[in-house]
């Protein structure tokens, strides 16, 4: 009997090491992951408002043109923004205004839904006042935005009605 509890013994020395070594092996692939991870590309807050700006200024032809299909695009390309700018961007002390964002985003939405061109025009203006409030309260009023007098690509018609 001694034998045999011998036996059982190593065996279960023998399994424990084995998941041991299983657990140090996945722990050193998770570390390893983590380190790839931190060292992946990020956007910044730079490159986020960069592409707001560009769907600000085609969001002001569309509706200019009352093409209300690409407005709404781009409406919801400036939402998918500063959604991505809430999640990848939460170590920047400006996060804590964006806020100040939604309801004039809502109010352009309700304007597009409604193809109200005076509607859209009112609801953009105060966007883009926002916009400069934001960058004002965040110490960055050096940069004002403003309604756009030329489309910000030349290959693209923005009064297809489709």
């Amino acid at each position: 009997m001694k034998h045999y509890a011998k036996i059982v013994a190593l065996y279960l020395l023998s399994a424990c090491t084995q998941q041991n070594d299983k657990l140090i092996s996945l722990q050193n692939q998770v570390d390893s992951l983590q380190l790839k991870l931190n060292d992946s590309y990020k956007p910044g807050l730079g490159e986020f408002m960069g592409n707001v700006q560009v769907h600000h200024s085609k969001l002001w032809f569309a509706g200019k043109n009352q093409n209300w299909k690409l407005a709404g695009f781009e409406i919801n390309e400036i939402k998918e923004s500063f959604d991505d700018i809430k999640k990848y961007c939460t170590d920047r002390p400006e996060i804590k205004d964006i806020g100040m964002i939604e309801q004039p985003l809502q109010n352009i939405t309700k304007a597009i839904e409604h193809k109200n061109l005076n509607e859209f025009i009112n609801s953009y203006t105060v966007l883009t006042t926002t916009c400069n409030s934001c960058h004002k309260a965040t110490n960055h009023g050096f940069n004002v935005i403003t309604t756009p007098k030329t489309p910000p690509f030349s290959n693209q018609n923005y009064s297809l009605h489709n």
